[in-house]
C-alpha cells in the first residue's frame, strides 16, 4: 500500500505565486493532473498531498517553476508539461541541472517589450548552433519553434549588424493544393502561403518596422525559385518547409549562399507534400551533409512542442501510428 504524506511549501513572493498558480489556480489543476496529486493554495503557500513519490516530485517541479518565475519566464501549461518531463525524464530519473538556466537567457526584446527565450533544451541548443555555425538544419514537428527561432536570430544578427539582410524563402509546394487553381496573380497566390514568415516577422519587428524593412528590401520574403541564379551576400537566409524541395532545389538554395552569409533550414520529415514519387531534398541533404564540418544539423521533437499539451500526445500518436502500426496509449 502507497504510503501518503502531506507537504507545505511557500511559492516565492506574490507575484511569484501569481504566475505559477495561473489564473483562477488553472496552472495548480493542471498539475494535480499531471502528478497525481492534490494541491491547495493559501496565500503564496501550498499544500501538497498524495504518495510520498508524487508528492516528492511535485515538490520538486513547482521548485523549478518558482526559479522559472522569478527569472521572469511566464508560467503556462505548456512549460509546465515540459518541465515535468525534463525533470522526470525517459528513465523516471529527475535532471534538473541547468534548466532554469538554460531557459531563462533572453534572446531578443521586442517593441512591444515581450521577452523571447527558449522554453525548451531542444530549442536552447538550436538557437546554440545557429549562433556558431553558417548553417543550420533544424528538423522537428510542428510547434517546436523552427521557424520563429530563425526568425529572431536573423533580426538580431540584422540589429548587430553581422548581416545587411534578410531573405526568407519557401517552396512553392502545398499541402494538398495547387497554386494554379487560386484568384490572382503570382504574388497574390503565394501571398497567403508565406503568411507564416510574415507572422513571425510582425510579432519579432512590429507591423511597421517589418513593412519599411520589406519596402526597402532589408528583408525579402519570396518563393524559393526567385533564389535561382543569384548569389545572397552578407545575409541572414532562411529556408522553411524545406521537406518540400526536391533534391535540385535543396542544391541549388544552398549552393546560393555568399560571403558573410548564414542560412537556416527547417522542416518536418514526416509532412513532405511533394508529389507521390518525388523524393525530399532535406531528407536526401541529411545522408549528403552529414559528414560535412562547418554546418549543423539539429532535431527536434514532440517534447519540444510549446503548443498546447496536446499537441505533444498528437504527434507522438502519428508516430507510433506511421511507424509501428500501433495506437497510441498513455
Amino acid at each position: 500500500m502507497s504510503e501518503y504524506r502531506e507537504v507545505q511549501f511557500k511559492v516565492g513572493n506574490n507575484g511569484d505565486a501569481v504566475n505559477v498558480f495561473g489564473v483562477g489556480d488553472e496552472n495548480l489543476r493542471y498539475i494535480e493532473s499531471l502528478t497525481a496529486t492534490q494541491v491547495v493554495a493559501r496565500g503564496n503557500e501550498i499544500l501538497i498531498t498524495g504518495t510520498k513519490k508524487a508528492v516528492e516530485e511535485t515538490k520538486v517541479l513547482f521548485e523549478q517553476l518558482v526559479d522559472l518565475a522569478k527569472e521572469g519566464n511566464p508560467v503556462d501549461t505548456a512549460m509546465i508539461n515540459y518541465t515535468y518531463g525534463v525533470l522526470v525524464g525517459q528513465s523516471g530519473q529527475w535532471e534538473i541541472d541547468s534548466l532554469t538556466e538554460a531557459l531563462s537567457d533572453v534572446i531578443y526584446t521586442t517593441p512591444k517589450g515581450k521577452k523571447i527565450r527558449a522554453k525548451t533544451l531542444g530549442q536552447r541548443a538550436y538557437v546554440d548552433s545557429i549562433k556558431k555555425f553558417d548553417i543550420v538544419f533544424g528538423i522537428g514537428p510542428a510547434g517546436t519553434g523552427k521557424t520563429y527561432l530563425a526568425v529572431v536570430m536573423a533580426v538580431v544578427a540584422l540589429k548587430k549588424k553581422e548581416v545587411s539582410r534578410i531573405i526568407l524563402a519557401r517552396p512553392a509546394v502545398e499541402a494538398g493544393e495547387k497554386l494554379g487553381f487560386l484568384p490572382g496573380d503570382l504574388q497574390e497566390k503565394v501571398n497567403p502561403y508565406l503568411r507564416p514568415l510574415y507572422d513571425s516577422l510582425y510579432d519579432t519587428l512590429g507591423m511597421d518596422t517589418a513593412e519599411k524593412y520589406m519596402e526597402r528590401t532589408i528583408i525579402e520574403i519570396a518563393p524559393l525559385a526567385y533564389m535561382r541564379g543569384r548569389t545572397l551576400d552578407d545575409a541572414f537566409i532562411i529556408l522553411d518547409e524545406a521537406q518540400n524541395t526536391t533534391p535540385e532545389q535543396m542544391k541549388m538554395f544552398l549552393t546560393r549562399i555568399g560571403v558573410g552569409s548564414k542560412a537556416v533550414v527547417t522542416g518536418d520529415v514526416t509532412q513532405v507534400d511533394l508529389p507521390k514519387g518525388q523524393h525530399s531534398g532535406l531528407i536526401e541533404a541529411e545522408k549528403v551533409l552529414a559528414k560535412i564540418a562547418g554546418l549543423d544539423f539539429q532535431y527536434l521533437t514532440d517534447a519540444d512542442v510549446v503548443r498546447h499539451p496536446l499537441v505533444q500526445k498528437i504527434i507522438r500518436a502519428y508516430e507510433i501510428y506511421n511507424k509501428e502500426g500501433q495506437v497510441y496509449r498513455e
